[in-house]
């Protein structure tokens, strides 16, 4: 199998992350709809994405563990099954509890069954250019916005939200089953040499792991990072409606914010490959603590989409980052598993965003608590970057033999 194969493996990751990522977090275009339709809380539809969060964090952690047992086609292919069947069973949920538990735990559990395995592979298919390959991988997320959500808007405008909803769960079949298929392991397995936890021969202990500095680090950051932008960009879509901008106008600062995610990934990838890692993730937790905070300051279109900008670019750039620093420090052996506990604590870091949101947008009729708490939350993530350990150092190898 060609080594070009690799950029097959990153396209699929991508379109697996698009579709997953946006149907899951299309519920912030549903909210409204739904709420309008059945009289249910906006809170209580909310918590279906806390509950999503939840799930998807230990759910990340078992796919992730079972990518590097098992290798990733066999869960990403469950995973994609499973996304649909849950989408389409929400779509037929007859209480809110119902709702919750299909789109809350169902959707959870199969749209963490993408990131920990993809990112896994793109790693062991990469060695140099790693940085800006996980980031195209990641990239998908960025694309959801653009994508996922304006076509659920103007399904629920064409249909009603149960008939939308339905249809995306359909082609979320059609998409992800054949990429699923395309998935493979690259052709030789690479080296973990210079990493601390990666002896030649052995698979490093996770209780070792799991106390480690290094893993004690990149969970509280991650976690902080979402906790901070979860809220803010689950309850965007809203905010901008009460500051008097039309519906589809609002979706489109959501777009704009994914477009901005989509370029940061680039940026930031690309830089921490040249600069380092840990000072391109500092700077930009700073850029989105500062940016959370300005949203107090906005009101019309073009200012929300000035910020979209600033924000949709900080907390799409450093996202992919921790999957980086991940690999580096734990070797390939045991990425999934690293990958997935990592991501079940920034999921629930998201968790707590949407439900707070809610409950202070019904509490007090505003957002702004939840822009001030946000943007707090975003510079202590930073300053928990700042304790990272140093990476170990070791010349770059080209990928399997291939200089680039």
């Amino acid at each position: 199998m060609s080594v070009s194969y690799r950029w097959v493996i990153v396209a699929v990751g991508a379109l697996m992350s698009c579709v997953a990522i946006g149907a899951m977090f299309s519920l912030a275009i549903f909210q409204e709809p739904i709420a309008t339709a059945t009289g249910w809380s906006h809170v209580g539809i909310a918590s279906a994405m806390t509950l999503n969060f939840i799930v998807m964090g230990f759910g990340g952690f078992l796919w992730g563990a079972a990518s590097d047992r098992f290798g990733p086609r066999i869960v990403v292919l469950i995973g994609s099954a499973l996304l649909g069947l849950a989408l389409v069973l929400a779509s037929r949920a007859g209480t809110l509890i119902e709702f919750q538990l299909t789109y809350g735990l169902l959707v959870g559990l199969a749209a963490s069954a993408f990131f920990a395995p993809m990112i896994a592979a793109t790693t062991a298919w990469f060695d140099v250019n790693r940085g800006l390959a996980v980031s195209l991988v990641s990239a998908g997320m960025g694309v959801a916005p653009m994508t996922i959500s304006p076509f659920a808007r103007w399904l629920i405008s064409a249909y009603e939200w149960r008939p939308a909803m339905l249809i995306i769960g359909i082609a979320a079949w059609v998409l992800l089953v054949p990429a699923a298929l395309l998935v493979r392991r690259p052709p030789a397995e690479s080296v973990d040499a210079g990493t601390e936890f990666a002896a030649e021969g052995a698979r490093p202990q996770l209780s070792k792991v799991f106390r480690s500095p290094q893993f004690i680090v990149l969970g509280l950051t991650f976690f902080a990072c979402c906790a901070a932008h979860s809220g803010p960009i689950f309850h965007m879509v809203n905010y901008a409606t009460i500051c008097g901008v039309a519906p589809m106008a609002a979706v489109s600062i959501y777009s704009v914010e994914g477009l901005a995610g989509l370029g940061g990934r680039l940026l930031y990838g690309s830089l921490a490959d040249r600069i380092g890692v840990k000072p391109v993730l500092v700077a930009g937790l700073l850029v989105q603590a500062a940016a959370l905070a300005t949203y107090l300051l906005v009101s019309e279109l073009t200012e929300f989409y000035a910020l979209a900008i600033v924000f949709g670019s900080a907390y799409g750039g450093v996202m992919p980052l921790y999957a980086v620093l991940a690999r580096e420090y734990f070797g390939q052996r045991i990425i999934g598993t690293v990958v997935g506990a990592a991501t079940m604590l920034s999921s629930l870091g998201m968790a707590f965003g949407p439900l707070i949101g809610g409950w202070i947008f019904d509490t007090f009729a505003n957002y702004s608590w939840l822009f001030i708490g946000s943007a707090m939350v975003g510079l202590g993530a930073a300053a928990i970057a700042l304790a990272f350990p140093p990476l170990a150092r070791r010349e770059p190898q080209p990928a399997f033999g291939v200089s680039s």
